[in-house]
Formats: C-alpha cells, structure tokens, sequence
C-alpha cells in the first residue's frame, strides 16, 4: 500500500508555469493528463529554495487505474480514507480534503487497518460507542488507521424484572421502585452493592457491564467503577477501560494510550 503520510509530500502538476520544478518537500505528484490523472513518484534536487529540479520521476499509476472519489472528504482520517480506498473500482485512489488539499491511496491494504473492538450498552444511548462514532467522524483518530467493530448490548432483551434506571426508560427500576426482593435484576456489582445497601440481601442478578462481555482485542469498554478505569487484561484480552462518564477528552486520551501501548508491544 502507498499512502503519504501528509498531503503536504503529494503535488498537483496540472502545468507548467516554472517549468520542470516541485516543492521540495513533494514526494508524489498528481499529474493531470488528458485521459484523467496519473501519479508519480519525485525526488527534489538537493540544494536550496522552495522550488526545486526533479532528480528522479518514477509513474506509480496511469489514467486506467486512478479513481477520483466524488465527494470531499475529512483528509486526517486516514482509517476512514482505507476504508473507503478498499471500495474503490480502481487500485488508486485520488481524495479531496474540504480545504482543497489532495492526498491518494494506491493497493490499499485491509490490515493495515487495526480493529478495535467496542463494548457497551443501552438504553438509555450507548455513550462510549455514541462518542467514539461522532469523534471518528471528525477525524480524531485519523492517525491510529484503526477501525471499530461495536458491540452494543441492548439490555432489554435480558427480559429481566427490574433495570438500573429510570433513565432507560424502563417501567421498573431499582432506583425508583420498591422491590419485593426475589426479582431478576439487569445491573452488575454496583447495583449488586445498592440492592444489598437497600434490601440486606442478594437479587438475582443478570451481569450487564460492558467491560465484563470483552471477548475480543483490543478493545475499549465502559464501567462504572472508576477503580476499574485504565489499560488493562479482561478475559484474557488486552484493551482499555473508560469510565460511565469520561469526555470525549478522556476517551481519546485512553484509546490514544491503548494504541500506542499495542503497538510498541
């Protein structure tokens, strides 16, 4: 796969106004031709100046095999960019930023995409995979090339008699309905906790925490316990732990972590 890293080493050559010069820092070019484009690999002359001779040109695609994707996209969100890459009609890819900027993909490569695996729940909405979705919508993590895989339990179909909370939209909660004492309640060890704090003694308990289903690496999980918070081995998996509330700060800060730490291992 040839992805530069940064839009800023690809060139648009439509012209000629300086002759046969490129920007020093160019490593690619996008060269318009009649049939359509084709790219190129250049090496700047050494020496001084913003705009420099061609050591070297090297034709990495012809017209036939580049596709110019029709809509602009976010440039920084290189995992998205593979993505959409990998459904191309053509082995090349040319992609327009909403600034203008061009980048490309030439034999995009499915794994070089790593899969993060996401658990959470709902109702009420699934706040980790919720934030995560509209971050990586806006190019957050562009530079990880990850991609998720969500595993988002609806805690409804656990057809228990009583749920965490009244925010779910349930009709009968611990937190605002008083129990006879022998339901099946949804929760996990912090409803556990409350019911025996209220009640004295154990419920039937149906376990509903994210971080608890983790079958998958890497993965990144919600729980309520904040000890629990932090990168970690769950099941035998390797993956990060975020709190039932963190930001969408804290969320990136602790995927960012995960990655790097996966990576270097």
């Amino acid at each position: 796969m040839i992805f530069p890293p940064h839009c800023k080493c690809v060139g648009y050559a439509g012209n000629k106004p300086v002759g046969d010069k490129v920007y020093f820092l160019s490593q690619y070019l996008i060269h318009e031709v009649s049939e359509g484009y084709e790219i190129l690999a250049v090496e700047p002359e050494d020496g001084p100046g913003m705009m420099r001779g061609i050591k070297s040109v090297t034709r990495i695609a012809g017209p036939d095999e580049v596709f110019q994707y029709p809509d602009p996209v976010v440039l920084h969100n290189r995992g998205d960019l593979i993505h959409k890459a990998l459904k191309s009609p053509k082995r090349c890819t040319i992609f327009t930023g909403i600034d203008e900027h061009m980048i490309f993909i030439c034999d995009p490569d499915p794994k070089s995409l790593l899969e993060v695996h996401v658990y959470d729940v709902t109702p009420p909405r699934p706040h980790l995979a919720g934030t995560l979705e509209i971050l990586e919508n806006a190019g957050i993590f562009g530079e990880l090339e990850i991609r998720f895989c969500y595993h988002v339990n609806d805690i409804r179909e656990t057809k228990a008699d009583a749920y965490p909370c009244k925010a779910g939209g349930f009709s009968r909660t611990i937190d605002s309905d008083r129990l006879s004492g022998d339901e099946q309640v949804a929760g996990c060890v912090t409803a556990r906790q409350v019911l025996r704090d209220c009640y004295g003694h154990d419920f039937p308990l149906i376990d509903i925490c994210p971080a608890n289903a983790v079958s998958e690496e890497p993965f990144i999980a919600r729980c309520c316990r904040a000890e629990r918070s932090g990168i970690q081995t769950l099941n035998g998996k390797k993956g990060v732990v975020v709190h039932w509330g963190s930001s969408p700060k804290q969320i990136t800060d602790a995927l960012y972590g995960l990655i790097y730490e996966w990576r270097s291992e």
